[in-house]
């Protein structure tokens, strides 16, 4: 259901890197040179020495890797507000597997990051797709390395061949992980919100309580507990570890405003403070 409805966000907006004396007709400071245009807005200031990376050049090039890979995919694009982008690439293929329990499908993904007000790094990593709640999941350490060189007048992005990356990922990194979201599957909740409340104590991902006069669940955590217990209803399951991580996966990513990059590092902070409780 989820991989008909993925997000699509129009990504290839116009873009282009035009001098500040051109727009405005003053001198600029040193360093200071360019603006960086996306959709008729201006979203960075940068020196002569950069190169501006559009969208339909890495994005594209990176579309390339997977159907020369030969590789099956859906394709999630997501914009912040024409300045952050991400491509997402599930793979569909064999290289699947279920959570202990049928509904509950893990997929490999890749995910591309480009931005052009300097708030994410031009880059590539792979991550898993989770079909139940649409999320991606971060905890993957596997790294896509190109090399992007890059004047004032000229921009050229090498990628690498994806076959031995993807194989290398599947074998080192795919199933051994996916071992230790089963071993989270077998590790019960008791209580959702003394859980919900020990992972906050650890991660200060939000607060656990509305304020200081007043100890009840906040609406954040209150969301964390709601989604937990849906889950566990539609999986047909007790709530546990696995369920309660992507229960915060699913706030984290939804709900709270984080760039992708902080997402993804407080997605591997969450996984391996759930994950210690196992």
């Amino acid at each position: 259901m989820y991989l008909q409805n993925l997000q699509q966000d129009e990504i290839f907006v116009p873009s282009e890197m035009k001098s500040l004396k051109s727009l405005t007709q003053m001198e600029s400071r040193r360093g200071l040179e360019n603006a960086i245009i996306s959709n008729g807005k201006i979203v960075n200031v940068v020196s002569n020495s950069y190169g501006h990376i559009p969208n339909q050049l890495f994005f594209k090039k990176a579309e390339e890797m997977l159907t020369d890979a030969g590789l099956n995919y859906h394709k999630r694009t997501i914009n912040k507000n024409d300045r952050s982008f991400i491509t997402d690439f599930i793979i569909d293929d064999k290289s699947q597997f279920t959570v202990k329990n049928d509904k509950d499908l893990i997929l490999p993904m890749l995910r591309f990051k480009n931005s052009y007000d300097g708030s994410e790094k031009t880059s590539g990593h792979f991550g898993f797709y989770r079909k139940v709640c649409s999320n991606g999941l971060h905890v993957s350490q596997a790294e896509i390395e190109f090399s992007i060189k890059h004047s004032k007048n000229n921009t050229d992005l090498i990628m690498p061949r994806l076959n031995n990356l993807f194989e290398k990922f599947l074998d080192n990194e795919f199933y051994t992980i996916t071992k230790k979201f089963d071993k989270m599957k077998e590790f019960k909740i008791i209580d959702a919100q003394e859980f919900v409340k020990a992972v906050l104590d650890k991660t200060k991902l939000f607060r656990y309580e509305c304020s200081d006069k007043n100890s009840d669940p906040s609406k954040k955590s209150r969301e964390v507990i709601e989604i937990l217990n849906y889950e566990a209803l539609l999986l047909n399951e007790e709530p546990n570890l696995w369920l309660g991580y992507n229960a915060f996966n699913a706030v984290l990513h939804h709900t709270l405003k984080k760039t992708f990059g902080q997402q993804e590092r407080l997605d591997k902070k969450l996984f391996d403070e759930v994950y210690a409780m196992s």
